[in-house]
């Protein structure tokens, strides 16, 4: 099947300019925004669903919701955040109505580990790599998902709380909980490398990508 051609990637345009030229019939350059926020988005979902299948589902399907919408951002928030929040809530719907709990892999995790790996996080233990993001996915979700937008994603207070749909207190509350359940384990000696935990590797990237768009431009 081809691949819908990619568009001119102005990485100087901002959000709102390349929103603005996408509702002015430059359908193309949703891709940007996707590409853009990718990581983001996915941290999101992942920290809700714990599986990758399903995280990918809820991202092209939060994609494709955003875009049918995109006519009712109003820009009182940041556009990230808008897209946060609709990630969140089909992450949420679809868990909702999951059926059955998918149990862990073993082989997804180390995948999740090893998929895409900058030299930075190559010279990480990969052990204790697994181990930290065993420890994140086994917290009680409301602690999860704080943890992942704050620690991982590193938004601010203000921008998890708009996300979440929560009040800024809460969200530092439930922070400071995350925090103090996984120092317990092991969180005290890999804190460091937070940061660098669920990237999403440019392969994975693109078949998101790919996928929003057959559906936005059928051939």
């Amino acid at each position: 099947m081809p691949q819908p051609a990619r568009p001119p990637l102005q990485e100087h345009w901002t959000d709102e300019q390349v929103i603005a030229r996408v509702r002015s019939g430059e359908v193309q350059l949703f891709e940007l925004l996707m590409r853009r926020h990718n990581e983001r988005i996915y941290r999101a979902v992942r920290s809700i669903l714990r599986d990758e299948a399903e995280a990918e589902d809820a991202m092209q399907a939060a994609y494709l919701h955003a875009f049918a919408h995109l006519a009712e951002f109003e820009e009182r928030a940041a556009f990230a955040t808008w897209l946060t929040r609709i990630a969140v809530h089909q992450a949420l719907a679809q868990r909702r109505h999951a059926l059955r709990s998918v149990p862990e892999d073993e082989a997804v995790m180390n995948k999740l580990v090893s998929a895409g790996r900058s030299p930075e996080e190559s010279t990480l233990d990969q052990e204790h790599h697994r181990l930290l993001v065993s420890a994140i996915d086994a917290l009680p979700e409301h602690f999860r998902t704080v943890f992942v937008l704050r620690q991982v994603q590193e938004l601010s207070v203000e921008e998890t709380a708009r996300s979440l749909d929560l009040k800024e207190q809460t969200v530092k509350t439930r922070l400071h909980r995350a925090r103090v359940l996984l120092r317990r384990t092991l969180l005290q000696q890999l804190e460091p490398s937070v940061s660098g935990l669920l990237t999403f590797e440019a392969p994975r990237c693109d078949r998101v990508v790919s996928a929003v768009l057959s559906r936005l431009i059928p051939r």
